[in-house]
This record gives C-alpha cells, sequence and structure tokens, in this order.
C-alpha cells in the first residue's frame, strides 16, 4: 500500500500600511473656522458669592428647546462670571444692540472693573445683572445642568423670564469684526437671474438595414 504525502501551502499575506490620520486642528484652526460663522453678540451676568457682578463677552450660545424654554451658553472654564453663575445657580444673557460695541470689548477685555464703566441695574427677580443700555433683549436664566469640555463650560439655562427694550438692531460679530443687522438687512437683494433653458435631447441616431425599403427576391 503505497501513501499519499499531503502537502501544505502557506500563503503569506503583506498588509498595506494604513494613511496616518490626519493631524486634528490646533486652536488657531478652530478660531478661523467659527469665525467664517456670523453670530449676534451677548454679555452673560451673574452674582458672585460676594453679591458683586461678574460678566463676559459670550457668541458661543444656541436655543436647546423650547418647552421647557431652554438655552446654553459657553463659558471660560477658569474665569469668575462661570463661578459666579454654578454658585448662585443663576445667569442672565444680555444681547447686545447695533450701537453697543464699546460694550462688548469691555466684558471681553481683562479688566476687573467692567461693570464701572456699563450702565446697569438688578431688577427684583433677575438672575444677574441687566445692561440697560446695551441690550435689547435679556433672558433671566436658572442653572440646570453644566458640562465641561476642555477650556469651557457648557451651561444650560431654564429661561424663567424675557426683557425687550426698544426694538435696536442686533450687534453681530463674525471675520473678526462687528456688523450691524440695519445694515444687513438694508442691503439690496441679489437680482434674480432667469433660470436657464433646459437642454434639449439629442435627436436619436436611426440606422438603416440595407435591405429596408427594398424587395425582397424570393429564391
Amino acid at each position: 500500500m503505497t501513501g499519499t504525502a499531503e502537502t501544505t501551502t502557506t500563503l503569506s499575506t503583506t498588509s498595506t500600511p494604513s494613511a496616518a490620520p490626519a493631524a486634528a486642528p490646533d486652536s488657531t484652526g478652530i478660531r478661523s473656522l467659527m469665525a467664517s460663522f456670523p453670530s449676534g453678540v451677548s454679555v452673560v451676568t451673574a452674582l458672585g458669592a460676594d453679591s458683586a457682578p461678574r460678566g463676559m463677552t459670550c457668541s458661543s450660545l444656541a436655543s436647546v428647546a423650547l418647552d421647557p424654554a431652554t438655552l446654553v451658553v459657553c463659558l471660560r472654564t477658569a474665569g469668575p462670571t462661570l463661578r459666579a453663575a454654578l454658585d448662585s445657580g443663576h445667569f442672565a444673557l444680555n444681547l447686545l444692540h447695533e450701537e453697543a460695541r464699546t460694550v462688548s470689548d469691555l466684558f471681553a477685555s481683562g479688566s476687573t472693573d467692567r461693570f464701572a464703566h456699563a450702565e446697569w441695574r438688578l431688577p427684583l427677580g433677575a438672575a444677574g445683572p441687566h445692561l440697560t443700555e446695551a441690550a435689547l433683549a435679556v433672558a433671566d436664566c436658572t442653572v440646570v445642568h453644566a458640562v465641561e469640555v476642555g477650556d469651557h463650560t457648557a451651561v444650560f439655562g431654564r429661561v424663567t423670564r424675557v426683557t425687550h427694550t426698544d426694538g435696536r438692531s442686533p450687534l453681530l460679530y463674525g471675520r473678526r469684526r462687528y456688523a450691524r443687522w440695519s445694515a444687513a438687512a438694508s442691503a439690496p437683494a441679489p437680482e434674480a437671474r432667469p433660470a436657464p433653458a433646459p437642454a434639449l435631447p439629442a435627436p436619436a441616431l436611426t440606422v438603416s438595414s440595407p435591405l429596408e425599403g427594398e424587395a425582397r427576391v424570393g429564391s
């Protein structure tokens, strides 16, 4: 009896090295990205544990829900405004009108006496100082949640009251400069261009048989 030798073949596979992942953008790249997204300008205010007013300019905000009315503001984690909002459990969102550029710059600066150079008051039941001469609307909020993400903290606030002023237009900011809503809204709309005529379909190509239309001869 003759045995049959079994041969085992081993296939070698060569893996192709994957491309290196793209490097995450640095803070400069993120700033450049967000500069291309114009928004309104606000100042978030709160009272500290010592009852002293705190505030900072903020353009990172959004509406979260309409029912219950909730919004979110992103505040510098190491800043006194965040600490005041979390300690007190309240903050006020002051939306600035288009004449309030100096107030925006003031609360974005490192000045420690910002409220000495801005007109404000604290109405009964207010969640934080109202910037009476700079705000076109103020939302008083109760803190319901906070999430720390790196150098900023997202603070979610339940809106308890909204106060409107004399109906001024909002201040805008984008591409590292201010703009007026009234100027943007009054700009003429671009002229409507006529819609291009629909393209006509190409004519069908007909190929005739050599015997088409001719009498056939029977065999």
